[in-house]
């Protein structure tokens, strides 16, 4: 039974896995330069729209 043999995907398998996870903790451990802010304590008054007519 050829399907049961995991000679030909297991490096690969492993190899995936092992690169993924590699990123995952580049991107967890990264630090972003821009920090949200608050929206709350920002808030700006809208001006009325002063139409011609």
């Amino acid at each position: 039974m050829p399907q049961l043999n995991p000679d030909p995907w297991l490096m690969a398998m492993l190899t995936t896995w092992l690169t993924m996870l590699l990123m995952l903790t580049k991107v967890t451990n990264s630090n972003f330069t821009n920090q949200p802010t608050d929206q709350t304590k920002q808030k700006s008054k809208t001006p009325s729209w002063n139409w011609p007519w």
